[in-house]
């Protein structure tokens, strides 16, 4: 079963639904549903990549609440846990491996 990091407003997740339809597919609302740290880097782990590849820099309250400052990637974490929207998306897991979906179509990568 595929898992998908997902934020039902996003177009890109729209998206990615549509090529997923027909597919078995647990979907995580993480913006009503936050992730925790273990959960952030148990999929930093899957993606193979740092905190920065996953943090949406150009949203609005990174800006206001981050600007200019050089976080670890703790810090970053944390900012995505008291942010969910910082989170990039879509993600999608499937097994020990994960994706950021951008475009859509690169979960093709991961079936």
């Amino acid at each position: 079963m595929l898992t998908v990091y997902h934020n039902g407003e996003c177009s890109k997740c729209q998206e990615l639904s549509e090529l997923l339809q027909g597919k078995e597919v647990q979907y995580k609302f993480y913006l009503h549903e936050p992730l925790s740290i273990e959960e952030l880097q148990t999929l930093l782990t899957k993606l193979g990549v740092t905190a920065t590849d996953i943090v949406r820099k150009g949203e609005q309250v990174f800006a206001e609440q981050y600007p200019g400052k050089q976080l670890s990637d703790n810090e970053l974490l944390q900012a995505i846990i008291d942010n969910p929207i910082l989170l990039q998306r879509p993600i999608v897991v499937n097994g020990d491996k994960a994706i950021i979906a951008r475009p859509p179509k690169l979960v093709k990568d991961i079936l």
